[in-house]
């Protein structure tokens, strides 16, 4: 890779939010993604994996795959098939990419480009934490070679989407969760508060979408099915979770506003299971583990997803 570009690890779940991330980091001209690490989250493993190579295939990008977790750490966790399809691609029936994923685990992908890109390696985490939890087990220093952490979890004021008080790539598996915030001095984080706060219009997205590139087709079918169950659900605006914090990762200059705090990941509790308590008022004397994505360029936002699905 040119040295001139940052390199970029992805952790992810693929789900339409997450393609619509990936996207994003494909056309982004200072960043070149080294790797995809897939866990099972939105939709088992199989499907996830799939998908990844699906979009790579579209994209036309020569992108490894790495597989890794098909299920949490410890508990089973019901997955988000009612909002991506039971593929997590709109069960549009697309033919399967002429690659397969690489024979790596993810979780040792992981550690072996962390140490080809050390110092250098902007890791971004999109999905259940389960892949990263796995390779800090195997190698704690993993957080000393990697330059940022980007996780799109978390609802820091316990408005939750898959709970009363939880968010779903946290709640899917919170062992991971705490294991990935207790080792890392500090993670930038775009929560589903944030994802709320930064929504588009369905009418800008059917405009987008209308690009005559074989990105915004392909996307424009994937996603069918979710933007009609977010119109249902949600009304004017949708919300794309992933496609925020890619755009943290790829444009921080576009963040307008963050507050560092820290952040512990509720195990246990019978209503609260998944939650991410804030320690707003930094009460405990814990260190800030989390820089809380408050406010980004709307503006800027918009353009980097309209830019990406008309890329050729």
């Amino acid at each position: 890779m040119s040295h001139d570009r940052i390199p970029l690890l992805i952790d992810t779940d693929p789900g339409v939010d997450d393609a619509l991330a990936l996207l994003m980091a494909f056309d982004d001209p200072r960043h070149e993604v080294v790797g995809l690490t897939i866990a099972a989250g939105n939709v088992g493993l199989g499907h996830t994996v799939a998908n990844a190579l699906k979009l790579c295939e579209v994209c036309g990008v020569d992108v490894p795959v790495f597989a890794g977790a098909d299920a949490p750490l410890v508990f089973p966790a019901r997955d988000a098939a009612y909002v991506h399809g039971r593929d997590g691609f709109g069960d549009t029936g697309y033919a399967p990419a002429a690659r397969a994923a690489e024979a790596e685990h993810a979780a040792l992908a992981i550690l072996r480009l962390s140490h080809e890109h050390a110092g250098r390696l902007l890791l971004v985490a999109l999905g259940p934490l389960t892949n990263l939890a796995l390779a800090l087990k195997l190698d704690p220093t993993l957080p000393q070679r990697i330059k940022r952490c980007v996780v799109m979890g978390a609802a820091v004021s316990a408005h939750g989407n898959i709970s009363a008080a939880a968010e779903f790539n946290i709640a899917f598996d919170p062992e991971a969760a705490h294991i990935v915030f207790s080792a890392f001095p500090m993670v930038e984080l775009a929560d589903w508060e944030a994802v709320l706060a930064h929504g588009f219009r369905h009418d800008d997205a059917e405009r987008w979408l209308a690009a005559a590139s074989p990105r915004a087709r392909f996307y424009a079918g994937i996603s069918a099915h979710t933007r009609a169950w977010a119109k249902a659900g949600r009304g004017e605006r949708w919300h794309a979770a992933d496609a925020l914090a890619m755009a943290l990762a790829l444009q921080p200059e576009g963040a307008q506003e963050l507050l560092e705090r820290p952040l512990a990941v509720e195990t246990a509790g019978q209503h609260a299971r998944g939650a991410t308590i804030v320690d707003w008022n930094r009460q405990t004397g814990a260190a800030d583990n989390v820089a809380i994505l408050m406010r980004y360029d709307q503006a800027r936002f918009e353009a980097t997803i309209e830019r990406a699905l008309a890329a050729c």
